[in-house]
This record gives structure tokens, C-alpha cells and sequence, in this order.
């Protein structure tokens, strides 16, 4: 793969990430009844399974790239009650759930999980499994820094029962790390995974990489997916530096220390992409690559790969996403809901009795349908209006109305090699990878560019 730097140049603009449709900023006040009210009619639509998310928000330090809804440990004191509150919440929800559906995922993100004592991640495990009932094998994952998982926190975790390890390495570059604000590994991470391997070959291992960080070049970065795929994980990621200080402040000390520019980014990408394909690995969407024998593999080539805020997964083991904790995202079928983003208005809601949602979304019936096909576009690089149609039980004719599905809306990305366009929809070629966010916008109809709102493409 090799992007002109014309195409550079004219796509890299500011557009959704879309982890979920319509994107978060197009979320408003929502009340408690209305939060109550997708929650409780999930139960009469699909999926049926059951997929948990648990947000952790404390960090023993705030890496200077973070976007993510975090905040400082500190002491801890308010671990105990924000824990407390969590597993008030998760009792809340419950009764409200039909109790024949099953949990197919569980998913500890934040934050940093791993930054607190993990016996309360084992409480919140324990009091799922005694409120809900499970599909075989459910997916039960953790994101975690290796700058405080060593092999006595690595034990403790799969005794809990996580059986997929998120593990955010970002650079193997110890300059950068420290540019950053971020620590060292406390194991290698060769040692580490060989460890969990060890001790349970079944559990999954990603290694999670950001570049566009300060101190990266395009050859440094290759020397960080070089040892990454002499360890082979069984996925790697690859996510792109979003820059958004208007929203994250602390982001601005990086513009200090120095981001590399756009064409620099770009080689990041392209070597990256060429190195994983030539050792093995297979690209998924825009930034994750793994082995062929994983199951997202093998749905991504059915084309049944799904996605949601926490990342790719399979139709097996999504589902609707239940989100406890605070800023938590609740993503059901008939709408979006979040949670207070203060942690005190958080703790006094629920211990009111009371959800805590600030902000949600109710879509209408052409929203799902562009969800679905924009879903599936990530996901699939591809888009098939018959078989689209056929799933969601509609004339062809009525879903290219709702999304607008009109060659010449196309032409132009076509004729820059982004995308081949046919009668029954479209297939993003290898260079239209990287913009696939560019072209995911042509079927949204809700979206305004805003520069102040969105992260640039590359």
C-alpha cells in the first residue's frame, strides 16, 4: 500500500471515527425514563445476547495522549464507594432484564482497570455471574497498562476468569514513552505473553500500539511492529493519535514536545500495514490486524464482523451493550445512552436508587438502517444492498432512498482508486482503507463537518 500525497492532502479531514451511529456528538440531555425506556424494550428486539461493558476511570498517572474518560487515582478513596456504586447499578439494570438472555461478552475498559485492586474486579465478575446466565465461551476481556501487570496480577486475572488481555504497550520506544508520560513495562512483554500462553493457551493476547505520537518516526515505529511480530500476539493494533485538545487539554503539552507530520503518520501506516501482511497477519477495518486462524478473521471473511465502542467482535459473542460506571455507553438497539461524566453525581444518583444518564439518543427507523450499513462498511470494506436489505427485511429500492445511494456520489472516490462502485453497492479498495471513515460519511445524512468536534483521518 502507498497513498499519493494528493490523496493525503485532499481526504484528511475531520470526520467521525464512527464507533457507533449517529456519533457521540450528536447525543442530548436524556432522562431517566428515557434511559429506562431502551432498556427495557431491548428485551423485545435483537440481538438477544447479553454484552456488558464496566467502566474504570482511574489512572495512576494520565498519559498526555489519552482521549479516553479517565481521571487520577490518587489516594483511592474513592474506589470503594465508585465500586459499590457500579454493582448498585448492574443489580438496577438486571431486574429489568429478561432473565433467558445471555451474556455473551464482558468488557473492563476505562481508564485503567488493571490501576486498582483487582478483587474488585473479581466482586463485579462474581455478582454478573450470580445475576445472569452465559453462552459457551463468552469472551470475558480486560484492558490493561503493562506498567503494572506483573505475573502475580497476570495469575489473579485469569483466576477471575478474563480470557482476552487488551495490553496497551503504545511503543516500544522508551523515549516515547517517557515523552508521553507513560511507564515502562514492569515484564517484558515477550516474557509476558509467553507466560499467559503458559498458562492458558486459550486466552487471547492483543498488543495495542498508537502512532503519530512525539519522538515517532516512520522508521522507529518499525522497529516497535518488527519486535511486535517476533513475539506474535495473537492480534496487534494500530490505533491513530486523535487530536483533540478543544476536548482533552492535557493533549496540548504534546503539540509542545513535537507530533510528527501527516506524511510521517502516513509511512507509519503504510509500513505497518506492509509488515503485518508479510508476516502472516490479516487487516481488519482500519487498525487491527490478526492471525487467520482468529475468529474475527473468519467472520470478516463471511462478512459478518461486527463492532461496537469497545472494539471489533464476532455476532457470536456481541450483543446489545449494557454500560455501567460513569461516562459509561450504552449502546441498544433502540438508542444510545451515557452516564453522568462526574463521578459524584455518578455515586449520588445510584445511591438514590436512581440511574444517572446525561446524555442519549433515541434513532428513528432510517437511522438504523444507515447504522447497519455504515456498520457494516467498517467492518467489511464492503457494502451488498441485496444482502443488506435481505437482513433487514426491505425493498432494495427503499434502503438506496434512505441512504442516498447514488453513483455520482461515488464517482469522485472511485476515480482516486478509493472505492470500485457497482449496482448493488460498493467495495473499498487496499489504498480507500485508509479513508474509509471519508467514505463512510457518504451515507450519512446527519453529518455537518466539524472541525472543533472530530479528529483528523490521518
Amino acid at each position: 500500500m502507498q497513498i499519493p500525497d494528493k490523496l493525503l492532502s485532499k481526504y484528511n479531514s475531520a470526520v467521525p471515527r464512527y464507533t457507533s451511529y449517529p456519533p457521540a456528538n450528536h447525543f442530548r440531555e436524556f432522562t431517566e425514563e428515557e434511559h429506562l425506556g431502551i432498556i427495557k424494550n431491548s428485551n423485545s428486539t435483537g440481538p438477544q445476547n447479553i454484552a456488558i461493558y464496566v467502566h474504570i476511570p482511574f489512572c495512576r498517572k494520565i498519559c498526555y495522549y489519552c482521549g479516553c474518560n479517565s481521571c487520577s487515582l490518587g489516594k483511592g478513596s474513592q474506589v470503594k464507594p465508585y465500586i459499590e456504586a457500579v454493582k448498585q447499578e448492574i443489580r438496577m439494570v438486571s431486574g429489568y432484564l429478561d432473565k433467558s438472555r445471555r451474556v455473551s461478552q464482558i468488557h473492563f475498559g476505562g481508564g485503567t482497570p488493571n490501576a486498582i485492586d483487582l478483587n474488585y474486579l473479581a466482586e463485579i465478575i462474581d455478582l454478573i455471574k450470580s445475576d445472569f446466565s452465559f453462552i459457551d465461551e463468552p469472551e470475558i476481556a480486560i484492558e490493561c497498562n503493562p506498567d503494572h501487570l506483573g505475573f502475580k496480577e497476570t495469575d489473579q486475572l485469569m483466576e477471575t476468569g478474563f480470557n482476552r488481555f487488551s495490553i496497551g504497550i503504545q511503543d516500544f520506544n522508551s523515549n516515547v514513552l517517557r515523552l508521553v508520560n507513560r511507564g515502562l513495562p514492569v515484564i517484558d512483554p515477550s516474557e509476558l505473553f509467553g507466560y499467559i500462553k503458559q498458562k492458558n493457551s486459550k486466552v487471547s493476547v492483543n498488543f495495542d500500539f498508537i502512532y503519530g505520537l512525539p519522538g515517532q518516526t516512520a522508521d522507529s515505529f518499525t522497529d516497535t511492529i518488527r519486535k511486535a511480530i517476533e513475539i506474535r500476539p495473537d492480534r496487534i493494533v494500530t490505533f491513530s493519535y486523535a487530536h483533540v485538545p478543544w476536548l482533552k487539554r492535557h493533549q496540548l503539552i504534546l503539540e509542545k514536545k513535537g507530533l510528527p507530520q501527516s506524511s510521517e503518520k502516513m509511512l507509519m501506516f503504510e509500513k505497518t500495514y506492509s509488515m503485518l501482511g508479510q508476516a502472516g497477519y490479516e487487516p481488519l477495518g482500519l487498525d487491527h490486524y490478526v492471525l487467520p486462524e482468529d475468529d474475527l478473521f473468519k467472520a470478516y471473511r463471511d462478512n459478518k464482523l461486527h463492532r461496537n465502542f469497545q472494539g471489533y467482535c464476532t455476532r457470536r459473542t456481541t450483543g446489545q451493550v449494557y454500560a455501567f460506571g460513569v461516562t459509561g455507553i450504552s449502546q441498544l438497539e433502540e438508542g444510545y445512552s451515557q452516564n453522568s461524566k462526574e463521578i459524584e453525581k455518578y455515586l449520588g444518583d445510584i445511591s438514590k436508587g436512581s440511574f444517572s444518564p446525561e446524555k442519549g439518543y433515541v434513532l428513528t427507523g432510517e437511522q438504523k438502517i444507515t447504522r447497519t450499513v455504515i456498520t457494516n462498511l467498517m467492518c467489511n470494506k464492503k457494502i451488498v444492498l441485496s444482502d443488506l436489505a435481505h437482513e433487514m427485511n426491505i425493498q432494495i429500492s427503499r434502503l438506496r432512498e434512505i441512504i442516498d445511494f447514488r453513483q455520482e456520489k461515488f464517482s469522485e472516490m472511485e476515480n482516486d482508486g478509493l472505492l470500485v462502485w457497482n449496482e448493488n453497492g460498493i467495495d473499498v479498495t487496499e489504498n480507500g482503507t485508509m479513508f474509509i471513515r471519508n467514505i463512510a460519511v457518504l451515507f450519512d445524512r446527519d453529518y455537518i463537518e466539524k472541525n472543533q468536534t472530530y479528529s483528523r483521518t490521518v
